[in-house]
């Protein structure tokens, strides 16, 4: 999937069978992503940066969010 906004929305969904960028929300502009972290002690948010980073191949980081399902994500390089 590309995306290419230096920064964007992310609706989390954990607990998932596998690490995946479901579809793009239109209602809350946000992406839908399944990740098979729990959220715990920030597992979550570590899989989220790892898995988005390599799909994107950009380094990534939450800056908004950290204890929401809701996140806004910014890539830099």
């Amino acid at each position: 999937m590309e995306i290419n906004s230096p920064k964007f929305k992310i609706i989390v969904k954990t607990r998932a069978l596998k690490n995946e960028i479901l579809d793009f929300d239109k209602e809350k502009q946000a992406y839908k992503v399944c990740i098979k972290a729990i959220p715990s002690k920030g597992n979550a948010n570590k899989e989220i940066i790892k898995f988005l980073s390599k799909q994107l191949k950009k380094k990534v980081k939450i800056v908004s969010g950290l204890r929401s399902k809701e996140k806004i994500i910014e890539t830099y390089l």
